[in-house]
């Protein structure tokens, strides 16, 4: 049979209209006001990335049914809801469901809301202290709020990824201030003083961690969760703001440091410093007039409301 050349998010919802909203209306009319469905949380078909390469694994048609507690919806409807998924069509455009869990547990079926959110981010309801807004990984939260609702009767689910749908502000200046101080010291500084020393892998080191640094403040500066690595640059170059810095950051990690080769690249990270001040200026961020990426991460730090959190370590949130 012929396979689709659909991708993953278009593979589910098709699934879903086909065979899940059906089933749904069919066996349990009564409850679809307490229930959401759709598809989000990990793999690249979540985020939009799949591509032929991604169906080695975990390619399969399917979606996720969410469910409240046990007060709103018992343990019985669950199990029947179960077994009504597992009994879907096996096969559905040339495409097999897995019948064996995935890697890293289910990511189609049917999920307790509240489980679903606190295996991604620790808490069931997203009500999260400034502490965990700052050591919870991007990629967890990107993961929360990726993909696609199909629907949302109850309205747990939408409550939710509201509430994570980006950093409190306060938080993502921290973060960026300490980004943009890892880049001063990293590319600004580091990366020819590694080089004037013949450290040529040190050089590298620094011009990483520039590069590391600047994707995240990028990323930062867009509103936008930075996802699992693998796929930063994929969505570095979808950002309204500063896409092309990508392009920049990729000639940084797969050039030597020989020569006029290390020369242009230092000039590109100036190049890049300049651009990306010029954006703090734009959003506000800094009062800062000058070049230097370290005097522009103090004063983002200094523009945090909440003092407590002002007055922690620069680098509290990387």
């Amino acid at each position: 049979m012929q396979r689709t050349s659909m991708t993953g998010l278009e593979l589910s919802r098709a699934f879903f209209e086909a065979c899940g909203r059906p089933m749904l209306e069919e066996q349990f009319p009564d409850l679809l006001p307490r229930l959401a469905a759709g598809l989000l949380g990990s793999g690249s078909e979540c985020f939009g990335y799949d591509d032929e390469v991604s169906r080695d694994h975990d390619f399969e048609p399917g979606f996720c049914l969410f469910l409240p507690g046990e007060d709103v919806v018992d343990r019985r409807s669950a199990f029947l809801l179960e077994r009504a998924y597992a009994k879907l069509p096996k096969e559905f455009m040339g495409l097999r469901r897995a019948m064996l869990q995935p890697v890293g547990g289910a990511r189609h079926g049917v999920l307790r809301t509240a489980e679903f959110f606190a295996g991604k981010i620790g808490s069931p309801d997203a009500a999260l202290t400034t502490a965990q807004w700052l050591s919870l990984p991007e990629q967890a939260l990107a993961e929360c709020t990726n993909g696609e609702l199909y629907f949302d009767n109850y309205g747990q689910v939408t409550a939710i990824r509201q509430t994570l749908a980006y950093f409190p502000e306060d938080v993502r200046r921290k973060k960026l201030a300490g980004h943009l101080l890892l880049m001063a010291q990293s590319g600004q500084y580091n990366y020819r003083r590694c080089l004037s020393h013949g450290e040529t892998a040190a050089a590298q080191l620094a011009a990483g961690e520039f590069v590391r640094s600047a994707m995240s403040a990028v990323f930062l500066l867009n509103k936008t969760y930075q996802p699992y690595y693998k796929w930063s640059f994929r969505a570095m170059r979808a950002l309204p703001k500063l896409a092309l810095t990508a392009e920049l950051l990729e000639y940084l990690l797969t050039t030597d440091n020989d020569g006029d080769t290390a020369r242009e690249k230092y000039d590109v990270m100036e190049g890049i410093a300049a651009d990306v001040i010029d954006e703090l200026m734009d959003q506000g961020l800094t009062r800062a007039i000058c070049g230097d990426l370290e005097k522009h991460a103090y004063s983002v730090n200094d523009s945090i409301a909440d003092p407590a959190l002002r007055n922690l370590h620069v680098l509290t949130a990387i």
